[in-house]
C-alpha cells in the first residue's frame, strides 16, 4: 500500500458515497488508474466493504454500555463457545480481546436502563463460562472516530 493507496481510503473514509471521478479528483489520479487501485484495495481486503453511519440515538438505541467480561476458565473450548455466542448477540456492537483485569470488552446499545437490565438478565447471563461483568455506562460522545490517522512515512 503506498501513499495514494491511503489517498483513497481517508477520502472514502471521509466519504463513501463519492464516485469514482470524484474520488479520483480528489486524490489526483485519472478515474482508471483510481479505480483499478479501488478494486485492488477491495479485492485485498483493506477495504471491507461500505456502510452508512446512523445516529444511534435518533434509531432508537441511545444507550451505549461498556462491559468488560471475565471468563471461569481459558481453555479452547470456553473461548471458542464465549466468542461463537457473543457473534450471535445484536446487542453487542464490539468485542475486543483485552488484557489486564478482564478478557474481553464488549460495546452494547440498548434502547434504555429497562432493555439493559433485559439484555444482562436473559441474554448475557445466559452465555456460559461467564466469571464477572463490570459495567460502565456512557453518557455523551466526545469523540467517536471514522478516519484512521495518517500512517508514518505516507
Amino acid at each position: 500500500m503506498d501513499a495514494k493507496d491511503v489517498q483513497i481510503i481517508r477520502e472514502l473514509q471521509e466519504n463513501g458515497r463519492l464516485s469514482n471521478q470524484e474520488l479520483s479528483e480528489k486524490v489526483n489520479l485519472s478515474p482508471s488508474p483510481c479505480l483499478r487501485r479501488l478494486r485492488l484495495l477491495e479485492k485485498q481486503g483493506v477495504i471491507k466493504g461500505y456502510t452508512a453511519l446512523i445516529d444511534q440515538k435518533a434509531y432508537g438505541l441511545p444507550l451505549t454500555v461498556f462491559i468488560q467480561v471475565r471468563l471461569e476458565r481459558h481453555n479452547t473450548e470456553a473461548v471458542r463457545t464465549f466468542e461463537q455466542r457473543v457473534k450471535m448477540i445484536p446487542e453487542i456492537m464490539d468485542c475486543y480481546i483485552t488484557t489486564g483485569g478482564s478478557d474481553y470488552l464488549l460495546r452494547v446499545v440498548c434502547q434504555d436502563l429497562d432493555a439493559y437490565e433485559f439484555f444482562v438478565r436473559e441474554t448475557l447471563h445466559n452465555v456460559p463460562g461467564i466469571a464477572s461483568i463490570d459495567t460502565s455506562f456512557a453518557y455523551s460522545v466526545v469523540k467517536q472516530g471514522h478516519v484512521f490517522p495518517e500512517i508514518s512515512g505516507s
